[in-house]
């Protein structure tokens, strides 16, 4: 499929937008996959249809019909084929699964009349742009209720939690500020993965924070054996209040990270990490401690601020040497939120500004609900055997 080709189907996918508004959603969902698979296949074969070249690995054979039931209805797909059966469109999967984040993107496209280059980029990414318009809030009424219902839904044991926070810029009181991103990730007694809220809030002050776990634990989370998070002190002072007993894990990362500012001479900056490094990958706490002392007492002298520092901080790591070692490579950090927070950005990044919190949230909850669902279905995060 040439340029010219895709362009045509993004014609497409807006002319019946424009025809038929939303009620158009379902065709506009179809071209969409139908478009993705078909670049696929080419891909598959490197090359286009009736193109000759030495790259070609086979050849096309046509579509086969398959009606799938998505909440737009009955939608009819034409799965390409390929002579010797080897191929199997993933974006069709991908795209049903993502089928929250397409309505999302397809009505923001809508209301937008963003350029076809744009809507492009949208097919490519199953990303969503901003929405800027009451009529847009409407129509997405009963994505908001759908969302709404998600992130109320019962919790129950989580035996890890991990908390952090991004930040997306949105139009709030007639000026752009920066707002957090708040979210928890929580592993199961059975080592499965599932993003347990998110919510959106001005800041990261302790009263957000607060707002945020308390609404956590009226939905019956329970069961926290340890939480993990850096050491923003709003997010320290409400764990605190509402997780007094609970051990926390420093992230091992984001310490390593903020020691750097307490090394005087750059090229003392990689042996500082080498130490650190060495000090978290000890077998057991008490080595880890040993090591740590040895460290403390050979910077007095040439950074004495490091020292201070690390005597002061780096225990906050080591509360994972309490748990079972084969669990402990994947709590020492906030990796697993980081990675979360990755892939939000890579969704909402096209909006660059939000009209106003509700548009942000609704993107948000698409791209973590989709993510939590992929993670339930997917192998375990965590081994249970020791």
């Amino acid at each position: 499929m040439n340029c010219q080709e895709k362009d045509n189907n993004i014609e497409r996918v807006m002319k019946h937008l424009n025809e038929e508004g939303l009620d158009g959603m379902g065709n506009a969902i179809q071209i969409l996959i139908n478009t993705a698979m078909q670049i696929e296949r080419q891909r598959h074969l490197g090359a286009s249809s009736y193109e000759r070249t030495e790259d070609r690995l086979g050849y096309s054979n046509g579509f086969k019909s398959k009606t799938v039931q998505t909440r737009v209805g009955a939608l009819n797909f034409k799965v390409p084929q390929v002579r010797d059966s080897s191929f199997y469109p993933s974006s069709l999967d991908k795209g049903i699964r993502s089928e929250r984040a397409l309505r999302v993107a397809i009505a923001e496209m809508y209301f937008q009349g963003v350029s076809t280059r744009k809507v492009s980029f949208v097919m490519e990414e199953l990303c969503g742009l901003d929405i800027t318009s009451t009529q847009v809030s409407r129509a997405a009424a009963s994505l908001d209720q759908e969302f709404e219902l998600w992130r109320n839904r019962p919790l129950g044991r989580y035996p890890y939690v991990f908390f952090d926070a991004r930040y997306e810029s949105i139009r709030h009181g007639g000026c752009v500020i920066k707002c957090a991103v708040l979210t928890a990730i929580g592993i199961t007694p059975e080592g499965q993965r599932e993003v347990l809220g998110v919510s959106i809030a001005l800041s990261e002050a302790e009263i957000h924070w607060c707002n945020f776990f308390k609404s956590l634990q009226a939905r019956g989370l329970h069961g926290i054996e340890l939480t993990v998070s850096d050491d923003h002190a709003g997010l320290k002072a409400a764990r605190q209040a509402f997780f007094p007993s609970i051990p926390w894990q420093r992230c091992q990362f984001h310490l390593q990270q903020n020691a750097q500012a307490y090394v005087p001479k750059k090229d003392l900056k990689k042996k500082v990490a080498a130490t650190i490094r060495n000090i978290f990958n000890a077998p057991n706490r008490q080595e880890a401690e040993r090591l740590l002392n040895i460290s403390i007492e050979s910077y007095k002298k040439e950074a004495p601020l490091l020292s201070e520092w690390m005597y002061q901080n780096l225990t906050e790591g080591f509360t994972i040497f309490d748990f079972p070692q084969n669990h402990q490579k994947y709590v020492r950090t906030s990796n697993i939120s980081e990675r979360l927070n990755k892939e939000i950005k890579r969704r909402t990044r096209v909006a660059t500004i939000f009209p106003n919190v509700a548009s942000c949230l609704r993107l948000v909850t698409a791209v973590v609900l989709e993510i939590s669902e992929e993670w339930t279905m997917s192998k375990a995060y965590l081994s249970q055997k020791e």
